[in-house]
């Protein structure tokens, strides 16, 4: 069908793509982040802000349920199952990182794995129809972060995830359950009325809440685009529908489907090392690579020997935090993940600790720190840079500058690290069985006659850890 609007172009690539259009590339890349994303979800189920989502979610019951991740004796209506465990998976902002910045998996994955085990009667989807459902969500994203120049930075009013997040869900949810492309023109256009959430809730609590909602409103504004919900038919094309989320709003058609090639074919994502926010993976870097000068491989850094601490970071207010009180503040720190690199050689899971956050030496250190913002050093995934300059007591001075640290799209984490960090984040929760059945299951997506079979495994708890995680809200 002609597309004579770009919202139509939507519509119509969302309904008329084919498992045939996925490319080998798009498969391998888009099961590394399936993977990913499982895995760090299954992490963040240990977590205070998950425990308070499901806590608060188990008000709602339903016929139709879908498995909370890592729980074997819960469920959720697929609306809060979403929800639920998208916090999880942004918990930590453990989650991998796309350009133009923003959370791509979280806000999608959820929703498709909630709906294959309910809505869907007897029609089972298959890990191809997965696949496919979950890359139109992924495309979507990146197709409407080109729309605007200044999304090519990192964000100062809006949290991307929470802008382009729902439309990525609809999609992908409009796709699995076969819409036609009105409707999915509809689920669009609806969705968009969910979108936007600001910046001010980044560091806190709160934030995690953003997956969760854009996953849990793509999927809401599918089933009420199903049943004949109507709304704006230029919800793309208007300054006052989308574009109201950017200064230099500047939409484009989509190409047709004869034409049309993957974003993630051309564009890796970004899959992190450690939980923090994808900036403080430079620091990290550039710090560990300083520590190295002064005490090599194994030492202790002498703290009182430290005089002075520059970085040269980007001009980022919401990752400027000199001295966080908070593992989501801790997160956002230039400062507090530098500070850590320098005395650990690392930064990990459990560097987010209060008892690590508070520590007298890392403390001391931070004291100490400078920041600079040189006029170079753009705040954008793409170009930033982070340069760690120490100036001991005697006057001995050490440097080094990471311009692309091992995890990012173009230093992408090898096959081995990224399983590794999988089966690490996925044991703290789940059995060997659950952990070993999903990398199986991912490995081989592609011919997998029945994707539900996914949450036969996410709830194959560990028991040994269930009273752990009962005293976190206590």
């Amino acid at each position: 069908m002609f597309a004579k609007t770009v919202t139509e172009s939507f519509a119509n690539v969302i309904h008329g793509l084919s498992s045939a259009h996925l490319t080998e590339a798009v498969i391998v890349r888009s099961k590394r982040m399936i993977l990913d994303t499982l895995g760090v979800g299954l992490l963040g189920t240990t977590t205070e802000v998950f425990q308070k989502a499901l806590q608060y979610s188990k008000i709602y019951s339903a016929d139709i349920s879908s498995t909370v991740w890592g729980q074997s004796d819960v469920r959720l209506p697929p609306l809060y199952a979403s929800f639920v465990n998208g916090v999880a998976v942004h918990s930590m902002d453990f989650d991998d990182t796309w350009h133009p910045a923003t959370h791509p998996s979280g806000a999608v994955l959820p929703s498709l794995i909630a709906l294959s085990e309910s809505y869907l009667g007897n029609q089972r989807p298959s890990g191809l129809d997965l696949l496919l459902a979950f890359n139109i969500g992924i495309e979507v994203q990146g197709r409407l972060m080109r729309f605007s120049k200044e999304a090519r930075d990192i964000p100062k009013r809006f949290h991307p995830p929470t802008v382009v997040g729902p439309m990525g869900s609809a999609a992908a949810s409009s796709k699995f359950l076969r819409l036609n492309q009105s409707q999915c023109r509809e689920a669009l256009a609806i969705a968009a009325s969910y979108s936007g959430a600001p910046m001010a809730n980044v560091a806190t609590q709160t934030k995690p809440l953003h997956i969760g909602n854009a996953g849990r409103h793509g999927l809401e504004a599918s089933c009420l685009a199903y049943l004949g919900l109507e709304a704006s038919k230029q919800i793309f094309d208007l300054e006052t529908g989308f574009g109201a989320f950017y200064n230099d709003y500047d939409p484009q058609s989509l190409p047709s489907l004869d034409s049309f090639t993957w974003l993630l074919e051309d564009q890796d994502v970004a899959f992190k090392r450690f939980p923090a926010h994808l900036g403080m993976h430079w620091v990290a870097d550039a710090a560990s690579a300083v520590r190295r000068h002064i005490v090599g491989s194994n030492g202790l850094l002498p703290v009182d020997s430290v005089k002075r601490i520059e970085l040269k970071i980007p001009d980022a207010k919401y990752v400027n935090k000199p001295f966080p009180t908070s593992e989501h503040e801790a997160r956002h720190s230039f400062q507090f993940n530098a500070c850590t690199a320098l005395l650990d050689g690392t930064v990990s899971v459990q560097s987010f600790t209060e008892s690590n956050i508070y520590r007298p030496n890392l403390r001391e250190l931070l004291s100490k720190i400078q920041v600079v913002h040189p006029s170079d050093n753009k705040p954008n995934f793409e170009k930033l840079y982070c340069e760690v300059n120490i100036t001991m007591q005697n006057g001995d001075t050490f440097s080094e500058r990471c311009d692309t640290f091992y995890g990012h799209w173009r230093k992408p984490l090898s096959k081995e690290d990224l399983v590794n960090k999988f089966r690490s984040n996925a044991s703290t929760v789940l059995s060997k069985d659950g952990v070993e059945g999903i990398l199986e299951t991912v490995d081989r997506l592609e011919d997998v006659a029945d994707c539900s079979v996914l949450s036969s495994f996410l709830k194959l708890k560990n028991d040994a850890l269930e009273e752990r995680k009962k005293t976190i809200l206590q």
